[in-house]
């Protein structure tokens, strides 16, 4: 059985449309400086509306992502024999998305289910994917962080309509031999005492996200300072041993104080929320992709993920590319 699992490629995908700040100031009591000094976002691109309303806009963003990542890795759809969704925002309760990822790919007799960890998503996927890789149930696994995060938002609650963004990203994961290579180790955690500091109800009169901005921004550099201290010692390694961070782009002030409590210069963090806004699953790899097409992603390198999401679930997972 393989004794890493690497990650071959990534790839992304992104609605059309570009909401800036400006057009909120038109819809919203805010401004484009106010945005910009609490989170750090000028813009985020977000579906059309007969996207938000159908039950394909997960699938569809998320199949367009990993058709990128599979011709990126050099491999075909039938080499894939695993795919798993990371979403809060599926377009069905079944189907699972990562099932009707696999209709649009043309990849039937694959194992594919979606996990919820709302934003740390993506993270639980690598822990998740890299498990059923060394223990020989899978050899290529399609990760896709997808999101409509627009169809469960209430555009007239500044609060939460300036802060997200709809984006997928996959990755494409498979097993190797090589113990310098690939995942080199992962920790995952939740806090369900704090589940209602983030909501979105599945039923009900109000089906919209709901938060307490405060309550998240005071727990979250401590959990993922914590969740990646506990990574890193399951790995044997510090912090200074951290190539590059890329983080759940939530929100530049956290990031940056995350950074800052980790002791890792701003330089070595990915940070491209000013385009995408929180995207939640979806928002490490689009960040990963920004970051291997910058040449930051370099052979050798140690590359921490880490992120926080509704649950509260937090997780961090250190790489070697």
């Amino acid at each position: 059985m393989p004794k890493r699992t690497r990650i071959l490629a990534v790839g992304t995908a992104l609605p059309d449309k570009v909401l800036t700040n400006h057009d909120l100031e038109e819809m919203v009591e805010t401004s484009d400086e106010w945005i910009v000094k609490r989170t750090g976002i000028r813009e985020r691109r977000i579906c059309s509306y007969e996207t938000m309303m159908s039950n394909s806009g997960a699938s569809e963003l998320g199949a367009r992502a990993s058709t990128v990542a599979i011709e990126r890795a050099g491999l075909s759809v039938d080499d894939i024999d695993g795919i798993i969704c990371a979403t809060f925002t599926p377009d069905n309760f079944f189907p699972s998305t990562a099932c009707s990822i696999s209709r649009l790919l043309g990849r039937d007799n694959v194992l594919a289910f979606d996990l919820s960890a709302a934003c740390a998503g993506f993270v639980y996927g690598c822990t998740v994917a890299n498990a059923l890789i060394t223990t020989g149930q899978c050899r290529t696994i399609l990760l896709v962080g997808s999101e409509i995060i627009s169809k469960s938002l209430d555009w007239s609650d500044r609060t939460t309509c300036i802060l997200f963004g709809d984006g997928a990203g996959a990755v494409v994961l498979q097993g190797t031999d090589d113990e310098e290579r690939g995942i080199i180790g992962t920790h995952v955690s939740s806090t369900g005492s704090l589940g209602d500091i983030l909501t979105l109800p599945a039923w009900g009169q109000k089906r919209y996200m709901s938060m307490n901005g405060n309550e998240v921004y005071k727990h979250a550099v401590r959990m993922m300072s914590d969740a990646t201290l506990k990574c890193l010692e399951s790995c044997g390694l510090s912090c200074d041993d951290i190539d590059l961070i890329i983080p759940h782009q939530a929100n530049r002030r956290i990031i940056t104080a995350l950074a800052r409590q980790l002791g890792v210069p701003i330089e070595r963090v990915v940070i491209n929320i000013e385009r995408y806004g929180n995207t939640s699953s979806a928002s490490i790899p689009l960040a990963l992709d920004d970051a291997w097409k910058d040449g930051r992603i370099r052979e050798g390198c140690r590359v921490l993920f880490t992120s926080l999401g509704g649950g509260i679930t937090i997780g961090s997972a250190m790489v070697r590319f």
